[in-house]
C-alpha cells in the first residue's frame, strides 16, 4: 500500500498535468518538428525534455497562436493521439506513451558492450508486475555509434559517413529515402541501390532516416572520420486507432527539385481496383494527371500530349519495345517482381535519352535477403507464382517469377462465333540473382521474356514477344564515388500467320534487336553538390520484315526488306546544387551522336521534288559498316526550385531531347503490327524542347498534397503518314511518310490525401496536341498546313481515386476516370473519278468519338496478421466498368447496299466482375 500510494499520485499527475504552469511561449512554433521545437526551447529557456525520440521524432507541433502558454501547446499537439506530458516545477516536461513513469532518468552513458555507448532513454517505462527489474535493450536508437578512427578526431574540415538504407524485412534497398543531419537539416537522397554519402560535421550529431512508406528513424552517431553505416528501416504499419503522425519525407514533393516526376511504389498500386484479377502499373500511371491512353485495352501510353512511342519504357536498365499483353488489357510487368516505379513528364536527367516525351523507370526487386517466401495469385484469367529469398547466405539472393492466363474459357462462352472460335493467351517469366562480394562491390544478373498468342476465328494466327538481359556490376571507389557499370540486352520480335486458304498463306516475321553498354557515376563532393556523370552506347540490328509463303500451296511472293544498322553513344554530367535552404538548381548536358549504318540500298529523289515512287532518281549502294548519315546534338537539362515558405514551393525547368527511333503505325495504339523504324537519309530524328512551371503547396500538416503544373513542348520532325498510305513491307517507306512539327500544352491541377483511413487523391488535366505539316509539296500537306489535333489529343481528363479501410483487414477502393473522345476522320461523300466511284472525306482528325467514363470498384479482405501463421492470404473481389458504360474505342465505316454506315466498337462494355486469392507464404 505504502508505493501504491505514491504511484498513483503520480498517474494522477501524469493525467491531469499541474495547473499552476505558467510558461508562456512568444514565438509560434506551428509545424515544426517536435525535436526542433525542443531543442529551441531547451536553448532559450531553463526548460528540460525527457521524452523517447524513437516514438515521436515525426511528430509536428500544433500551435494555434502566439504568445501562447506551453501547456496549451502540449495539450493541441497531443490531442487525439497516444502521449501524455507533465510539467514539473515550470522547468520539466515528461512525455510518456500512457505508461506510467516510475523514474526519473537523468541523460547519463550507460556501457553496452566494448566500444558501444547507449543513451539510456529519457523515461523508462513500468514493466508487467510479474518483472522485477528494468532492463536497458540495445535498441539502435539508444546506441551511439562511433565512426572512423579516433586519432583522426582533431583534424580539420568534415568526415564522409556512406552505407546502404535497406528494408528489415526483405533487404530490398530503399530508394529515394532523404538521410539528413538533424541539426541542420541539411541531407542527402539515396539513390537507385539505397546508397548514400553524407558529409558530416567531426563530433556528436544525430542523423535521421525517412522514406515514404517507412518508419522513420534516428542513429546518434560520434563521428573522428570517414566510415560506413548501414540502416534497416521498418516498413510503416497503420493500426486501426492509429495516430496520425506526419514523417517530415510527407514534405517531399516540396522540397525536392525534380518537377514532372510520379513515383509510386506497390503498396499504393495494390490499393487500386486491379483489372481482371491483376494490380498493373501502366493502368495505375494512366490515373496520374499528364498521362493518357487513347481507349479501353489500348497497349501503351500518351504523356503530355505525346505519342506511344516517345515514352522510354526500362525494366531493370532494359528498353521494352512494346509493353502491353492480352490485347492491351495487362502490361508485362508482373506486380509481384516490381519495387517502385518512377514516370518523368518533364525534367528528364540527364542519364536518360532516346525519347522525346517521357522515361518510365520501372525497378526490378533483388529478392528478399532474409527468408524465403513463395507469393502468387489467381484469379479467372491469370495465375502467377513468386518464389524469392536469400541463397546459402544474405550475400546472394534470387527471385523467380511465372505468369499465365487461361483465358480461352471466357471467349468460348461469347455468343458471337468470329470470337468464341478465337484464342488468347500469354505468358511471361522474370529471373533475377544479386551477389554482395563485399562491401564495395554487387553484382547482378535479371532476365526476362514473354510471348503472346491470339488466333481470330481460326484465320491469322499473331504472335509476339520480348526478350531481355541485364548485367550489373556496382561499385563503390570511394566513400564520395559510386559507379554501375551495365551490360544489356532487349529483343522484340513478332510473327503473322495467315491460313485463311492455302493460296493466300504467307508468314510475317519482323525483329529489332538492342545491346547495350553503359556506365553512371555519382560523386559526392558535400552535401550541397550532387555530381552525376556517365556514358553509353547502344547498337541497333533491326529487321524490317520478311514475308514468304506459308505452304506448297501458297502463290505468295517472297519479299524481305534489307537489315537496318545504327549505333547510338551519349556522354552526359549534372549537378545538383543546394544553393541555400530555399533555393536549389539542376543544371546538365547530355551529348548525343548516332550513325545510320550500312549495308543498305539508299533511293535518291531529286532536290524540289517530293519523295514519290516516280521520283526516284538512283539508288546507292553501301556496304557493311559504312557511314550512310549522322546526326548529333545537345540535350540541356535546367530545374529550379524556390521554397516560399516550409510548405510552399515553385518550381521551373527546360529540357532538351533527341530521338533517334520512331515507331510506324497506323492505328491511334500499339498493336503487333508496328514498326519500328531507325533515323536514315530521309527520315530525321525528333527533337523536343519543354518548359514547365509548377506551384506545390501541402495542407494541414502536410497530410494533403496540392500541385499545378503547366507546360509547352514543342516537337520537330515527327512523322505522320500520307493518306492511303502503305506501312507493312514496304521497302520505300518514306515515300508515304511525311515529317511534320507538333506542339502540345497543358495544365495538370492534383489533391493528394495521403494519410488516415480515407485517402487518395484527384486530378484535372486539360491539355492539347496538334500536328502540321511543314512541307512545301501538295501531296504532302494535310488540313491545308494547318495544325490539327494528333490522334490522341483528349483536351479533357479527371480523374479520381479514393480508399476507405473500415478496419485493419477490410478495405474497398473506387475510382473514376473521364476524358474526352479522341479525334477521328469521317467519310462525308462520294464522287466519280474515272469511272470509279470514290470516297470523300473529312479533314483528317476533325471530328470527335464520344467522351470517355469508366467507374471501378474493388473490395479487399485480408486473412488475420497472425505473425505466426505460415501462409498468409487475401480476396479481392473488383468489379470493372461498374456502370457497363459502352465506351467507343473507335469509330468504323462500311458501305452496305450502297450506303456508307458508320459502327462505334466497344470493349468491356458491361460489368466485368472478377475474384482473386492471393497467398504468401
Amino acid at each position: 500500500m505504502n508505493k501504491l500510494l505514491p504511484t498513483l499520485f503520480f498517474l494522477f499527475c501524469i493525467r491531469f498535468g499541474f495547473a499552476q504552469e505558467a510558461v508562456v511561449i512568444q514565438q509560434n512554433y506551428n509545424g515544426k518538428s517536435f525535436s526542433e521545437f525542443v531543442n529551441e526551447l531547451e536553448s532559450k529557456q531553463s526548460l528540460r525534455f525527457f521524452f523517447d525520440t524513437a516514438a515521436i521524432n515525426s511528430l509536428k507541433v500544433k500551435q494555434i497562436k502566439a504568445p501562447e502558454q506551453l501547456s496549451n501547446i502540449l495539450k493541441t499537439t497531443f490531442e487525439g493521439s497516444d502521449f501524455e506530458f507533465v510539467l514539473r516545477n515550470n522547468s520539466q516536461v515528461i512525455v510518456t506513451n500512457k505508461f506510467p513513469i516510475i523514474a526519473e532518468i537523468k541523460q547519463t552513458n550507460v556501457s553496452l558492450d566494448a566500444g558501444q555507448t547507449a543513451v539510456a532513454g529519457n523515461y523508462l517505462r513500468k514493466k508487467p508486475v510479474e518483472e522485477k527489474k528494468v532492463e536497458i535493450v540495445k535498441d539502435p536508437l539508444l546506441i551511439l555509434f562511433k565512426i572512423g578512427n579516433f586519432s583522426e578526431k582533431d583534424q580539420p574540415g568534415k568526415a564522409v559517413i556512406s552505407g546502404y538504407v535497406k528494408d528489415m524485412a526483405t533487404g530490398e534497398p530503399v530508394i529515394g529515402g532523404t538521410v539528413l543531419i538533424e541539426s541542420t537539416n541539411m541531407g542527402v537522397v539515396t539513390n537507385a541501390d539505397g546508397y548514400f554519402a553524407l558529409n558530416i560535421p567531426r563530433g556528436k550529431s544525430t542523423i535521421l532516416f525517412k522514406s515514404v512508406g517507412m518508419k522513420a528513424t534516428k542513429r546518434q552517431v560520434e563521428v573522428y572520420g570517414d566510415g560506413s553505416l548501414n540502416i534497416e528501416m521498418e516498413e510503416d504499419v497503420k493500426q486501426l486507432r492509429e495516430v496520425v503522425v506526419i514523417a517530415e519525407d510527407e514534405d517531399q514533393n516540396i522540397n525536392s527539385i525534380q518537377m514532372g516526376m510520379e513515383k509510386i511504389n506497390m503498396k499504393t498500386v495494390k490499393n487500386l481496383p486491379p483489372i481482371m484479377g491483376e494490380y498493373d502499373i501502366v493502368k495505375a500511371a494512366l490515373l496520374l494527371p499528364g498521362v493518357q491512353s487513347v481507349g479501353e485495352g489500348a497497349a501503351g501510353f500518351n504523356v503530355r500530349g505525346g505519342s506511344a512511342d516517345q515514352n522510354l519504357i526500362l525494366f531493370d536498365k532494359a528498353p521494352v519495345y512494346n509493353s502491353s499483353h492480352f490485347f492491351g488489357f495487362f502490361s508485362i510487368f508482373n506486380p509481384d517482381v516490381v519495387n517502385s516505379f518512377n514516370l518523368y513528364k518533364s525534367a528528364i536527367p540527364a542519364n536518360f535519352g532516346g525519347r522525346v516525351s517521357s522515361v518510365f523507370d520501372v525497378d526490378m526487386k533483388d529478392g528478399n535477403s532474409k527468408k524465403v517466401t513463395l507469393t502468387g495469385g489467381v484469379s479467372p484469367v491469370t495465375a502467377r507464382l513468386t518464389l524469392e529469398g536469400p541463397i546459402a547466405n544474405e550475400k546472394t539472393t534470387f527471385i523467380v517469377s511465372g505468369r499465365s492466363t487461361y483465358s480461352d474459357w471466357i471467349l468460348n462462352l461469347i455468343d458471337d462465333p468470329d470470337i468464341s472460335n478465337s484464342n488468347a493467351s500469354f505468358y511471361d517469366l522474370n529471373a533475377k540473382v544479386t551477389h554482395t562480394l563485399n562491401e564495395n562491390n554487387k553484382i547482378s544478373l535479371s532476365g526476362y521474356m514473354s510471348n503472346d498468342y491470339f488466333k481470330f476465328n481460326s484465320d491469322t494466327t499473331y504472335s509476339y514477344g520480348n526478350k531481355s538481359a541485364t548485367l550489373s556490376w556496382k561499385h563503390l571507389f570511394s566513400k564520395k564515388l559510386y559507379g554501375v557499370f551495365s551490360l544489356v540486352h532487349s529483343d522484340y520480335n513478332y510473327t503473322i500467320n495467315s491460313e485463311d486458304n492455302g493460296v493466300n498463306a504467307f508468314d510475317l516475321n519482323y525483329g529489332i534487336n538492342h545491346n547495350e553498354v553503359k556506365a553512371d557515376f555519382s560523386y559526392y563532393p558535400n552535401n550541397k553538390h550532387k555530381i552525376d556523370f556517365g556514358f553509353g552506347a547502344i547498337k541497333y540490328d533491326l529487321n524490317p520484315g520478311i514475308k514468304e509463303p506459308r505452304g506448297e500451296e501458297s502463290k505468295v511472293s517472297r519479299k524481305a526488306l534489307e537489315e537496318e544498322n545504327a549505333v547510338e553513344a551519349a556522354v552526359y554530367i549534372s549537378d545538383v546544387f543546394d544553393i541555400s535552404p530555399s533555393i536549389s538548381l539542376s543544371y546538365g548536358l547530355r551529348y548525343s551522336f548516332y550513325r545510320f549504318l550500312g549495308p543498305k540500298s539508299v533511293y535518291t529523289y531529286p532536290d524540289g521534288a517530293p519523295r514519290e515512287l516516280e521520283n526516284i532518281q538512283d539508288t546507292i549502294l553501301y556496304g557493311s559498316g559504312d557511314k550512310i548519315k549522322d546526326y548529333s546534338g545537345p540535350e540541356y537539362r535546367l530545374s529550379l526550385r524556390y521554397m516560399l515558405d516550409p510548405s510552399t514551393s515553385f518550381k521551373l525547368s527546360y529540357g532538351r531531347t533527341r530521338q533517334y527511333l520512331s515507331m510506324i503505325t497506323n492505328t491511334a495504339a500499339i498493336s503487333p503490327t508496328d514498326t519500328w523504324k531507325l533515323s536514315d537519309s530521309h527520315i530525321r530524328p525528333q527533337v523536343g524542347d519543354q518548359v514547365s512551371l509548377g506551384l506545390y503547396k501541402n495542407l494541414r500538416y502536410s497530410t494533403i498534397e496540392t500541385s499545378v503544373e503547366v507546360y509547352y513542348k514543342k516537337t520537330d520532325d515527327i512523322l505522320d503518314y500520307k493518306n492511303g498510305a502503305e506501312l507493312l513491307i514496304n521497302e520505300h517507306v518514306e515515300t508515304d511518310l511525311i515529317n511534320a512539327e507538333g506542339q502540345s500544352y497543358g495544365a495538370e491541377f492534383l489533391i493528394k490525401k495521403k494519410s488516415g483511413k480515407f485517402n487518395g487523391w484527384v486530378s484535372y488535366t486539360y491539355s492539347r496536341s496538334l500536328i502540321r505539316s511543314k512541307s512545301s509539296y501538295a501531296s504532302e500537306i494535310i488540313n491545308g498546313g494547318e495544325y490539327f489535333a494528333a490522334n490522341y489529343d483528349k483536351p479533357h481528363d479527371f480523374t479520381m481515386v479514393a480508399n476507405y479501410k473500415f478496419f485493419r483487414r477490410f478495405n474497398a477502393s473506387a475510382n473514376i476516370s473521364y476524358s474526352s473522345g479522341r479525334p477521328y476522320t469521317v467519310p462525308v461523300g462520294k464522287y466519280t473519278f474515272r469511272d470509279t466511284e470514290r470516297i470523300h472525306f473529312s479533314n483528317r482528325n476533325e471530328l470527335r468519338i464520344p467522351d470517355y467514363f469508366r467507374l471501378d470498384l474493388s473490395l479487399n479482405l485480408e486473412g488475420n496478421h497472425k505473425s505466426t501463421k505460415p501462409a498468409h492470404g487475401s480476396w479481392t473481389l473488383s468489379v470493372y466498368n461498374v456502370t457497363g458504360r459502352k465506351n467507343a474505342y473507335s469509330i468504323f465505316f462500311r458501305t452496305e447496299d450502297g450506303e456508307v454506315k458508320g459502327y462505334q466498337l466497344s470493349i468491356f462494355a458491361q460489368p466485368i466482375p472478377t475474384l482473386t486469392y492471393n497467398f504468401k507464404f
